[in-house]
């Protein structure tokens, strides 16, 4: 373990030096959730992890940190479950909440809505705002109303926006869009709107995490 441990610092170092970025590569020991927290409390400003190791064990245990860190570190978790790939197309996944507006500005702060390229087509989001089957259509007005608001935010910063409103379970129909549409990241916020919007919006994001296709950004 020493000794691999050893050839994947080197490794890193030498990525970050190819990449032209600065930093520091650190052996820790320790439970690795609570090891990767005490170094996220020191003003990190983003946490990237893995999910996906090379056999089952490590499937299972890079899962339960993952779930673990969108859970309890105080800055965005980027949950990276594939190679590396410009993103085209995104999955904003809303709920209304003060986490949506952060979930917002991430997107149009650091995501560029026209990267460089052949065709020079504009990044797609496709936001999705999904409830629980209701008698009330009003409900369902509202998150119309809240997918064209953030949508026209997008539209002006020059993203190209798809609207989504869905009726059924969450995760779910999260799940079901970003698979449909072959998302390269689905972004969503931490927190809901109270103490059961915690909760709800708690639940959606590990499941979320643990079954998307693509990467995972939970902002904060």
């Amino acid at each position: 373990m020493e000794t691999a441990a050893k050839a994947t610092k080197k490794d890193s170092e030498s990525l970050l030096s190819t990449l032209g970025l600065g930093g520091t590569v650190t052996i820790d020991r320790g439970a690795v959730a609570a090891t990767i927290m005490k170094h996220v409390q020191r003003g990190v400003g983003l946490l990237s992890i893995g999910s996906r190791g090379l056999d089952a064990l490590d499937r299972f245990m890079l899962g339960s940190i993952s779930n673990h860190a969108i859970h309890h570190a105080p800055c965005s978790v980027l949950v990276v479950k594939e190679p590396p790939r410009p993103v085209r197309h995104l999955i904003l996944a809303l709920d209304g909440s003060a986490a949506s507006d952060k979930a917002v500005k991430f997107v149009m702060r650091t995501i560029n809505p026209t990267p460089d390229g052949p065709d020079r087509e504009p990044v797609l989001v496709t936001i999705v705002h999904a409830m629980p089957f209701l008698k009330y259509p009003e409900v369902k007005e509202v998150g119309k109303g809240l997918v064209q608001r953030y949508g026209d935010k997008l539209l002006k910063s020059g993203f190209q926006i798809r609207e989504a409103v869905r009726l059924g379970k969450p995760a779910d129909e999260i799940l079901t869009v970003a698979k449909k549409n072959k998302a390269d990241l689905i972004v969503t916020g931490a927190k809901g709107l109270g103490a059961i919007g915690r909760v709800l919006l708690g639940s959606v994001s590990t499941r979320v995490v643990q079954h998307a296709h693509c990467s995972v950004l939970v902002v904060r």
